[in-house]
């Protein structure tokens, strides 16, 4: 795979202890402050067609959706059932451990968009799983990850804990182009003011993958 361009170290934890242990607690509560949570928000609001098919990968028991508007269906994949089903905007969900199996659990062209909300960094296996998210993906879908600065110390990868902003940034670019079917990747900074940053890379999928 694609990953072996990363060095040995890049996906290692300080936790390699089964993430299912890890995970069965169920955690209701926000990762991000709620100016940040509100600009996350605003950004779905503007890229999200009203009536789309989402799917919410790495889901807990809230997806930031604007309220106000319909989708066809809001599937969420996540790793706690209940956060998930405490989730009041998916239609559907699946519990599901990408780090053990990065294949997602949907046909081909099933989604119009794959959401990632502050989780990516949990990921030891991205550019399979972004392979697999490029395959669900409809023609000219959109995967966007949106990212912070907080994390779950010891389960985030070491290359998280080492690189600056910008640096990450990068390395999130390189996963969608590694899984390939992506087109360039765009960096947004929707970070409010005297909040939690935001930081978004997004891209388009362009070919069959």
């Amino acid at each position: 795979m694609p990953t072996a361009r990363f060095p040995s170290e890049f996906f290692r934890r300080f936790d390699e202890s089964d993430d299912a242990e890890f995970y069965a607690a169920p955690r209701l509560v926000t990762h991000i402050d709620d100016a940040t949570i509100a600009a996350l928000t605003q950004l779905y609001r503007e890229i999200l067609a009203p009536g789309a098919s989402v799917l919410d990968l790495m889901s807990s028991w809230v997806s930031h959706l604007p309220p106000e508007v319909s989708f066809a269906r809001v599937a969420g994949l996540g790793m706690n059932r209940t956060e998930l089903e405490h989730n009041p905007r998916l239609t559907d969900f699946v519990v599901h451990d990408l780090n053990a199996t990065p294949e997602l659990p949907y046909p081909d062209a099933t989604f119009d968009a794959v959401l990632n909300a502050v989780s990516i960094q949990y990921l030891t296996r991205p550019v399979e799983v972004y392979a697999s998210v490029c395959r669900v993906l409809k023609p000219n879908g959109i995967a966007v990850i949106a990212t912070s600065h907080r994390c779950f110390p010891t389960k985030a990868i070491m290359a998280w804990h080492a690189s600056s902003p910008a640096e990450r940034a990068h390395v999130l670019q390189l996963y969608l182009q590694l899984a390939g079917g992506f087109g360039s990747a765009t960096y947004l900074d929707r970070s409010p003011a005297d909040a939690d940053p935001l930081w978004v890379v997004m891209a388009n999928k362009v070919t069959g993958c």
